[in-house]
């Protein structure tokens, strides 16, 4: 076994593949491609920013194009360009390492993370599946497809997908920080997106006190005693942002054991592993943001008598108060938001916004009763369509157009995480956001997967 696997606590110290001398590392690194999903102007202006230059942008497939006429050309390209990055020696390989992140959000606010590579034999999105890898959203096994077949003739991966630790003490990360290490990037990045820094973590004491504390955190005694739960399996990794990227980097394996002529041999290949950001919960730059909704090509009128007979249906009540302006209307969410039963959602379309107050819920959370009415009334619409929106601007300005309606949302507490996720399972899809769309993270570090 190759001593750089832990699997106790699910985790590799990956070989990462960095972009050489000479690579203009603005242009290169590139926001996950799960962002600005109903903005093809944002991934236009980086297209042009980019030219001919080397960029993950030619590594990856922006969501905003998924299901376009040019898909599959799209698709092998990417191959193409992943071929050619590494025959040409844009990519050098670095030894085994952890990486050091440090993002400065264009606000000033940072966030610290850690690269590492964990083990897919530890996670399995079925619902109440109790795995040391968790879930925390519901997987739509739709969207996994044309993923897979991004990942499937792919000779790399990149990474965006950003897995919470709960770490209250600040044990497993922020120390590191006071270590002399190696510098290997600092760049600005593109379209708002701040800064980025990178040391490689490679001594073996400092990797070993990463294993030894993550194992802390791991012991199924402490565990159980820290979120009062009796004999229940322990949840080290909850993925905050990437849910379906990991999916599919977990089906992708899946498929490549079942296929395998050595069952033996296969289980150290190293699609095993999924490169991912490992993020403390507790961070101090690390913030809980709210997933909005915006349905296109719908009555607003019409779906709003809808949601209220849904309400009914529900045994709950539906109240609507119209607001003059948006910022009205977020004033009173605000203030609805302080009331101690009911949930509120603000609302906005081009005629008209306000405030949407469900009195007596079914549903724990606000995000939840909204999803329950889209999942039931917009397959009725064959032109509808539903996008999940970072941010209050983008909102409001999609939520502005004719036939649009947007909803807004309010946060997930970070602080109840954990604790939320072990006592009911993977919440609704898209209930929160690590953080605003330009504050994700930006493609930049590979590794290898064939």
């Amino acid at each position: 076994m190759n001593l750089m696997n832990f699997a106790t606590i699910g985790l590799q110290v990956p070989k990462l593949l960095l972009p050489g001398v000479g690579v203009d590392l603005t242009k290169w690194a590139v926001i996950a491609c799960d962002q600005y999903t109903s903005q093809p102007e944002y991934w236009a202006q980086v297209d042009a920013l980019v030219g001919a230059a080397p960029s993950t942008l030619r590594l990856m497939l922006p969501e905003v194009f998924l299901g376009a006429a040019d898909e599959a050309p799209r698709i092998a390209a990417i191959h193409d360009a992943m071929r050619r990055y590494l025959a040409e020696g844009i990519l050098a390989e670095q030894p085994p390492g952890l990486m050091l992140i440090e993002r400065e959000m264009a606000s000033g606010r940072i966030r610290k993370g850690l690269i590492a590579a964990l083990d897919l034999e530890h996670y399995d999105f079925t619902p109440g599946a109790k795995t040391l890898i968790r879930p925390t959203e519901g997987t739509i096994m739709e969207r996994l497809p044309p993923r897979i077949r991004v990942r499937e003739l792919a000779p790399l991966e990149l990474p965006h997908v950003m897995v919470l630790i709960d770490d209250p003490e600040h044990l497993v990360i922020d120390p590191l920080f006071a270590e002399p290490l190696q510098p290997l990037y600092n760049t600005p990045l593109m379209l708002n997106g701040g800064r980025v820094r990178g040391w490689m973590v490679d001594h073996p004491l400092l990797i070993q006190w990463v294993i030894e504390q993550l194992a802390r955190l791991g012991d199924p005694v402490e565990f159980n005693a820290r979120y009062g739960v009796i004999n229940q399996p322990v949840l080290l990794y909850a993925l905050g942002d990437g849910n379906h990227a990991f999916a599919t980097a977990k089906l992708f394996w899946e498929d490549l054991k079942r296929s395998a002529l050595d069952p033996v041999a296969i289980m150290n290949h190293p699609a095993r592993h999924a490169l991912v950001e490992l993020v403390n919960l507790h961070d101090d730059g690390l913030e809980f943001e709210a997933i909005h909704r915006a349905v296109f090509n719908v009555d607003p009128d019409s779906l709003l008598t809808a949601l209220a007979a849904f309400c009914v249906t529900q045994g709950s009540t539906l109240t609507l108060l119209d607001c003059p302006s948006w910022p009205a209307a977020k004033q009173t969410w605000v203030e609805w938001q302080q009331q101690p039963r009911g949930q509120a959602i603000a609302f906005v379309s081009r005629d008209y916004c306000g405030v949407l107050h469900i009195g007596q819920p079914r549903l724990l959370l606000p995000v939840t009763t909204l999803q329950a009415f889209l999942d039931d009334y917009l397959p009725t619409l064959p032109a509808a369509r539903l996008d999940y929106i970072h941010g209050e601007a983008a909102l409001e300005q999609l939520g502005g157009i004719a036939g649009n309606i947007g909803f807004y949302l309010p946060a997930l507490d970070k602080n109840d995480f954990f604790r939320t996720v072990i006592r009911d399972g993977a919440l609704p899809r898209k209930t929160f956001s690590m953080g605003e769309a330009d504050e994700k993270r930006f493609y930049l570090e590979c590794r290898r997967i064939v």
